[in-house]
């Protein structure tokens, strides 16, 4: 695949910084699961998820442009409000697998955990696994008082994992149901690392 020219990175003092903040992103791991910050090479997986059959319950269909636009302003929020995506990879090799976030996007009234898993890995417990720990991240580290996810009715897969995390329905807002997320009653089964790689060892991973 031939991709455009937003989508690719440029090597050099730019592409070194970006490598530097993502640097500064947590990373959390969980038995099976790295969560770290996003790479531009990651938008394949994005637009994947977000032009497929999931794309209707996330406000589309898009287009991989549209797609391109939102993934943007989600790793944005890093620098607007300290919190953003996460990739999700397995630690066995690495492959992306999905996406989980807390965003904030027009029209939400508090932090949303979001978990966005590509087709062929659905049915794993990967969302599931890594949503958990997410929503342990905020607030424990972050010192969350409210976290909800706005999910589409019909999305069946992701109420499922609502239910699994302990989410209780909270009502329904513009069309959607709003989960509210509790933090857990037990020690969390993940653990927190930052990355202390330099710049330069941060961009070799994404070659």
């Amino acid at each position: 695949m031939i991709r455009a020219p937003h989508e690719r990175a440029i090597a050099g003092p730019a592409a070194d910084f970006a490598a530097t903040l993502a640097a500064l992103v947590p990373v959390i791991e969980t038995a099976r699961l790295r969560l770290r910050a996003p790479r531009l090479d990651d938008f394949d997986v994005w637009a994947e998820i977000f032009t497929g059959p999931a794309g209707t319950h996330l406000g589309g269909p898009f287009t991989r442009d549209a797609a391109f636009t939102d993934f943007s302003a989600t790793v944005g929020l890093w620098l607007l409000r300290g919190h953003g995506v996460w990739t999700v990879e397995p630690k066995s090799d690495g492959a992306p697998l999905g996406f989980v976030l807390i965003g904030f996007e027009p029209g939400d009234q508090g932090p949303e955990l979001g978990y966005l898993i590509r087709p062929s890995a659905e049915g794993q417990g990967y969302a599931t696994e890594a949503a958990a720990a997410l929503r342990d991240h905020a607030f424990a580290a972050l010192g969350m008082a409210r976290l909800v996810s706005y999910i589409d009715p019909a999305n069946s897969g992701s109420i499922r994992v609502a239910e699994r995390l302990g989410a209780v329905l909270d009502g329904v807002f513009d069309g959607a149901q709003v989960w509210l997320h509790r933090p857990a009653s037990q020690t969390p089964s993940h653990t927190l690392a930052i990355h202390k790689a330099d710049a330069q060892q941060t961009s070799q991973r994404g070659d």
